[in-house]
């Protein structure tokens, strides 16, 4: 009898570690009661230009000062103020602690049709001991002065009434200036831990 193997090779192992090596480590923020965490490019040694075409925002452990409360980013085109406009979409997959709840759903309250307000990632996040949200936010093209700035992101939060939920977010900045600043924040209350990691990666 045949066997057939889809296991992971040596040859396959070198190029999934080939592919970690294109993305490049160029800032962490920690926060300690920040009221954000905010990259600049230019500043503190962040890049955020052209040296990149996909940049990528990793959060881990992110903990709110206030319970329940939404993390979130916004983007600055050039000026001082966090206000790019924005069109996405979101949606959420549901799960309780209890095995009493689940939910696959479409969240029209998070998603944005040309705002310029902040662009959430999470909902309700927990502020107990042991709640938070971590996840992962994809920025492309930052610097592009012809198209459209488009994003993604995919974040897990353990909410303040025991749910786990799993938000997938996809939109775009609708503006042809360059995007030069992210700003992280809650909606309410400091960022009372976590960290935040920003990579370029380079292109394939």
């Amino acid at each position: 009898m045949a066997i057939i193997s889809n296991a992971v090779t040596i040859a396959d192992a070198g190029a999934f570690s080939a592919s970690l090596g294109s993305m490049v480590l160029i800032k962490t923020l920690t926060a300690s009661s920040s009221a954000n965490l905010t990259f600049v490019h230019g500043a503190s040694s962040v890049v955020l230009d052209s040296t990149y075409p996909i940049y990528k925002f990793e959060y881990t452990s992110v903990h709110p000062a206030t319970d329940s409360t939404n993390f979130q980013v916004n983007f600055r085109d050039g000026g001082t103020a966090y206000d790019a406009p924005k069109t996405s979409t979101h949606f959420r997959v549901v799960h309780d602690e209890a095995d009493s709840s689940t939910a696959v759903q479409y969240d029209g309250a998070l998603h944005l049709a040309q705002g310029t307000g902040v662009q959430p990632l999470t909902e309700n996040t927990g502020n107990g001991n042991d709640e938070s949200c971590s996840g992962y936010f994809y920025l492309f093209n930052p610097s592009s002065t012809t198209f459209v700035k488009n994003y993604l992101a995919i974040a897990n939060v353990y909410q303040g009434s025991s749910y786990s939920i799993g938000h997938h977010i996809a939109g775009y900045c609708n503006v042809t200036a360059a995007i030069d600043g992210v700003q992280f924040s809650f909606a309410s209350g400091n960022i009372d831990a976590g960290t935040i990691k920003l990579y370029g990666i380079k292109d394939s």
